[in-house]
């Protein structure tokens, strides 16, 4: 198969519809973390402020909290492009060099 008629085909369309999609969900979510702690930050002082421990506050797990959910996301990333991505790439890479 020629390259124009692998970028031009209908897999490679799903392709990239598939991998936008992903990578707008996973970059809305650490968004939604990142930017909902910062709001809460700069609106909500008091909440961040009480105590969870003897010195800890509850700003410090939620923090925290962001920084492991930019983790999880990007391991979900990961685990998507090895399971579903990655393979339907070489698939057309094959098809490619056919």
């Amino acid at each position: 198969m020629r390259t124009r008629q692998v970028l031009d085909s209908p897999e490679m369309g799903q392709l990239v519809t598939r991998r936008w999609t992903v990578s707008l969900l996973l970059t809305a979510a650490l968004f939604l973390a990142y930017y909902g702690f910062i709001l809460l930050v700069a609106l909500d002082k008091e909440l961040l402020a009480r105590r969870v421990g003897a010195v800890t506050t509850l700003g410090i797990p939620l923090a925290v909290a962001v920084i492991v959910v930019a983790w999880a996301l990007t391991a979900i990333y990961v685990w998507w492009a090895n399971r579903a991505y990655d393979p339907a790439v070489d698939e057309l890479k094959r098809k490619l060099d056919s």
